[in-house]
């Protein structure tokens, strides 16, 4: 096949180089094509699928992801995806190479990579010829123009959780966040939500991980508990940190559940050998669909023998997503305009919606603990209704 090239796409990769992460928003408004590649009724989808096969630090999540996407294949009722997988071997320089070749080879639209530098450089390479790119990055700040995010993000989860905080009456909000970037994104999307659903922060206090510095970080945090000027505590933390220390450490200080509502923006139902800590009893956090996920893991352990790898189900979306587009006959199904549909797609953990900002919404549940045991408060969405943005 002829390779396509345009003065464009050079223009994109000198912003690129020079403004990094930032190139994708510097380059949509102006250079970005208004629709993706056409499809051709009646013949094959052609997908390029990018995982880090060759990344020894990937482990076997590269193969888990394309044994999802090949069981989303088989749903599809009159839609023939042509599936060519690209190595990148987790590095974004391989990414770039990898995804032009896909799209020299044919490919209308791309499903990965994994890590936001490969994804960033990966969209850059091919935004010029108007190929869209789903990426399994929840990393908010390389999302737009023809980079779209199928992970699950701080600001999704924040907004749920917060909103659900709000319409109980509780939304006066203090933050424990860590001292790292995803402590900070995690600070800023519970700042949003709050701006967003009336409520507000009245501290956001951030720690190291050890557990002199989170004492300090609730330390400060206990007179806004006891004044009454907080009445809920949202933690940014997850499991792989240093959660089950603030869950433990924060009623010995004082922040009891009792006396402040604890809340979360991770998968705090994730370890149950954690749900006996005293900070979890009564908190609120954020799930997906458990009917969903449960019937998506149940026929990928049968199909391939094993458990599905926690992010295998985003490769799973991005087959579904497209094939759902594809098999309404529209010829740009894979252009941004249909890709942001206000209706969404049911995916492997429920439904989901990607957003013209490169971002997405799942519908969430708000659950709690209560005797050990995850009880949901508030179910998860099955659709979203035609609601806009």
């Amino acid at each position: 096949m002829i390779a396509r090239f345009a003065p464009a796409r050079k223009a994109c990769r000198r912003v690129a180089a020079a403004l990094a992460l930032t190139a994708l928003a510097a380059c949509d408004a102006a250079l970005l094509p208004s629709s993706g590649p056409g499809l051709r009724s009646g013949e094959p989808v052609p997908v390029a699928l990018l995982l880090p096969q060759s990344d020894a630090s990937a482990g076997p999540l590269a193969r888990n992801l394309e044994n999802a996407a090949r069981l989303a294949m088989a749903d599809l009722d009159g839609v023939e995806i042509d599936l060519r997988v690209y190595d990148t071997g987790g590095n974004a320089q391989t990414a770039a190479q990898q995804a032009q070749r896909a799209v020299d080879e044919g490919a209308g639209i791309i499903l990965g990579p994994l890590r936001s530098d490969a994804a960033n450089a990966a969209a850059v390479q091919v935004a010029d010829e108007g190929v869209n790119v789903l990426a399994f990055s929840n990393n908010t700040q390389v999302a737009g123009g023809n980079l779209f995010l199928l992970g699950a993000t701080f600001e999704n989860s924040a907004n749920r959780v917060v909103s659900y905080a709000a319409d109980q009456g509780t939304d006066d909000l203090a933050v424990l966040y860590t001292n790292n970037v995803p402590g900070q994104v995690g600070r800023n999307a519970v700042q949003s939500a709050a701006a967003r659903n009336g409520a507000r922060v009245v501290a956001a206090e951030s720690y190291d991980l050890n557990s002199e510095s989170l004492s300090s970080a609730m330390g400060r945090v206990q007179p806004l508990v006891e004044s009454g000027q907080a009445d809920g505590l949202v933690l940014t933390d997850d499991w792989q940190a240093g959660l089950s220390v603030a869950l433990q450490l924060g009623p010995e200080q004082g922040l009891t559940p009792s006396a402040v509502q604890y809340m979360g923006i991770t998968r705090w139902d994730a370890r149950p050998d954690g749900f006996s800590l005293p900070g979890i009893q009564g908190a609120w956090f954020t799930m997906p669909s458990q009917s969903a996920s449960q019937a998506f893991e149940s026929r990928y352990q049968a199909a391939y023998g094993s458990a599905p790898a926690p992010l295998a189900g985003l490769a799973f979306d991005g087959i579904a997503a497209i094939g759902a587009l594809a098999g309404g006959g529209r010829s740009d199904a894979l252009s941004a305009r249909s890709l942001t549909q206000n209706s969404g797609f049911q995916g492997a953990t429920g439904v989901f919606r990607l957003r013209s900002d490169g971002t997405n919404e799942r519908g969430l549940a708000v659950a709690t603990v209560r005797n050990q045991q995850v009880v949901i408060l508030d179910p998860a969405p099955r659709g979203f209704g035609g609601a806009g943005f």
